[in-house]
């Protein structure tokens, strides 16, 4: 017969696992025991000693915080079986405190409970926050010394034989005997393990506690004594957790090895029996503990059920994308690529551009990461395969909706004061005067040149104006209609119609017909030149939907004088270029470089060293033969803005504007809509 060897941390643990074992063979008809529901129970003194003896076939399956999740799969090849299913399906990381006076900007120095090291909640989540507003350095070589450094005093389960010092307020049993020895383990036996550490605030032990949401359901009684730190600086009751928190990820999971798949899953599947709907749940409470002097035992008491995982799903689908790249960047796993800045470019004049930076840097090595359009950048930063670009203000709504930050914005004025904010560009529609009958509203069958796909001058903007009075578009609000406008153009990124004006780039661009970016030759501000024509004075648009800062290159208006173009207004006037500032199509917010969370710190240190660089011009692109590469030619320098939100960069009108767009056109990343708090 086929045992299932269950690894315990603790007595009541142990004595758990027992009961669910006598329970099983008592529900279980013989045939179905022998099979594979004889359960045996060992003990182990850790959660790291489970995942060493199943490992070594000395076990079979433990559950797992989802930080210890990933080390065990990435490390130790096991697998996932299930994860735990919660009333809120994701876990919330909560800082909680006594001392009312206490703010998450003020926690250096002061004496710190954590659930577990490198546990979602405990510490992965609360150091990331801490990492993203800068008020915590890092070092890849020594991340606990920094925490330890960083912290007066800690109790950190787990954290014994990486730095000893994130011990010292820990409770549990000290022995040399490794079987006896309970102190900092991630065992119960170690008072403030798991969520208990909550009660390090109790005894006056800790000044702050960082657990998770469901640990705040075991000090409910005396909830008048504790308080929860939000990330605004503020305090809240505890009871505000949703709003007042330091970020979400996955909850805890069960592993076993690959070669006990199907066992294991089998016999999960019928361990639900005792679950909280399950059959059999009056003999047996499987997601309950308050019988064994403890909490947490075997499962979290708060596990709804055990959602069963299929074989092919990646640790990246199972935790999330956000969690295993913050985990990555907190070290979880060392790789080369922990020690360079991967930049994304999105064509082969971009490349060069970012290899000249690369070459120029002496501090952190830079490499150049190819990409096939701005939103390929935010998805490979996503997964993280590369470390940040440059978006314009639509994909910047994009990134920020997929949990992207800001790090800095580019800044276009001159002499300006940073104080203020933060200078916009503005969209303009440009054509020939000689073209006298092209004017706002009567559009319909003209040929177009636009940007590219979601850019803000050449396909957000143009949407809230009337293009044609019988195809109102913005009637509708989804800009991807302009096809039933005009007759044909120049859309990069788009099909159809408005890729039919569109000619590909030279050399080994030549086939990259209608690609958003620079590989097409009429892609970003350049679209203008779709106006322009070819040299022979063939004419390839009626009308062009560009920014105002490009009215002045002369890459696209060579040969021809500012007195040939006109402005379009919205309505219906036509005015001179000079007079876009009252002529145009609308605001619209600068660049920003945008990053992972846990990378801002990074990101940002990297930009201030490159820009004041004499060898290399950041904000020149004319010697690649391309305008904006990387980043707008008009910028001047970038302004600190990683402790804004990505709302409040793209300011009110802007952001609901897009707003109002995405909401109908659902054109957001599909995989940014792949929660792992939703998918389960």
């Amino acid at each position: 017969a086929k045992k299932i060897r269950w690894c315990t941390v603790s007595t009541p643990e142990q004595k758990k696992c027992a009961e669910l074992a006598k329970a099983l063979v008592a529900v279980l008809p013989p045939a179905a025991v022998t099979a594979f529901a004889r359960l045996s129970c060992i003990r182990a003194s850790s959660t790291a000693e489970c995942i060493n003896r199943i490992k070594a076939n000395r076990g079979d399956l433990v559950s797992l915080d989802a930080g210890e999740v990933y080390s065990a799969v990435k490390q130790f090849d096991l697998v996932t079986i299930a994860k735990e299913i919660y009333s809120e399906s994701c876990i919330l990381s909560v800082a909680v405190v006594r001392n009312s006076s206490l703010t998450i900007r003020s926690l250096r120095g002061l004496r710190s409970c954590h659930s577990g090291v490198r546990w979602t909640a405990g510490w992965s989540l609360p150091l990331g926050f801490l990492l993203s507003r800068n008020y915590l350095s890092w070092s890849k070589e020594h991340p606990l010394t920094q925490v330890s450094g960083f912290f007066n005093a800690s109790c950190c389960p787990g954290a014994a034989a990486m730095s000893p010092a994130l011990c010292s307020l820990c409770q549990g049993q000290k022995s040399y005997n490794p079987q006896k020895n309970y102190h900092c383990e991630t065992s119960h036996s170690e008072p403030f393990y798991n969520n208990q550490g909550a009660l390090c605030l109790r005894s006056g032990e800790g000044d702050v506690a960082f657990v998770d949401h469901l640990a705040l359901e075991s000090i409910e009684s005396d909830s008048d004594m504790f308080r929860l730190l939000c990330p605004d600086g503020t305090q809240a009751p505890i009871s505000h957790y949703r709003s007042c928190n330091l970020g979400r990820g996955p909850g805890g999971g069960v592993v076993s090895r690959n070669n006990f798949r199907k066992i294991a899953r089998k016999f999960l599947m019928t361990a639900q029996m005792f679950g909280r709907q399950g059959r059999d749940r009056q003999r047996f409470q499987l997601f309950n503990s308050s019988g064994f002097e403890e909490r947490d035992l075997l499962f979290r008491d708060s596990t709804h059920k055990l959602a069963l995982l299929p074989d092919d799903m990646d640790v990246s689908q199972v935790l999330g994308l956000d969690y295993v790249a913050l985990l990555k960047g907190l070290g979880h796993e060392s790789s080369l690529e922990d020690s360079v800045m991967r930049w994304c470019c999105i064509s082969h004049a971009e490349q060069k551009k970012c290899e000249q930076w690369a070459l120029s840097i002496k501090s952190e090595p830079l490499v150049c990461v190819r990409a096939a359009s701005m939103r390929d950048c935010i998805e490979k930063i996503k997964r993280d395969e590369v470390d940040a670009v440059s978006l314009d203000a639509t994909h910047s709504y994009i990134a920020g909706k997929c949990g992207l930050v800001p790090v800095v914005t580019e800044y276009y004025e001159r002499g300006a004061h940073f104080e203020a904010d933060l200078p916009s560009l503005v969209g303009v529609a440009v054509a020939k005067c000689s073209n006298k009958n092209v004017i706002m509203g009567n559009l319909e069958d003209r040929r177009s040149c636009h940007g590219y796909m979601y850019s803000p001058a050449g396909w957000l903007l143009p949407h809230r104006h009337t293009l044609s009075l019988t195809h109102n578009s913005s009637s509708s609000c989804d800009p991807t209609q302009y096809n039933e406008v005009f007759w044909k153009g120049c859309l990069p990124g788009s099909e159809g119609n408005l890729c039919k004006v569109c000619m590909g780039g030279i050399g080994e661009a030549a086939s990259k017909r209608c690609t958003d970016n620079h590989n097409e030759r009429y892609y970003g501000n350049m679209g203008a030149l779709c106006l322009v024509g070819d040299p022979s004075g063939k004419s390839y648009g009626d009308v062009a939907f560009l920014e105002q800062h490009n009215l002045s290159s002369s890459d696209w208006a060579e040969g021809w004088t500012a007195s040939e173009f006109e402005l379009l207004c919205g309505d219906g006037r036509r005015a001179a270029l000079s007079e876009w500032e009252s002529c145009n199509l609308g605001a619209i917010p600068p660049n920003t470089i945008m990053t992972r969370p846990v990378l801002t710190a990074r990101v940002y240190d990297f930009l201030m060293k490159s820009q004041p660089n004499t060898a290399f011009k950041l904000f020149e692109s004319e010697q690649f033969g391309e305008s904006d590469l990387l980043f707008k030619d008009a910028t001047n320098c970038f302004v600190h803005t990683s402790h804004m939100d990505y709302r409040s960069i793209l300011k009110g009108e802007f952001y609901s504007h897009l707003e109002k767009v995405f909401n109908c056109t659902h054109s957001i990343l599909e995989f940014c809509n792949q929660d792992v708090c939703s998918i389960f």
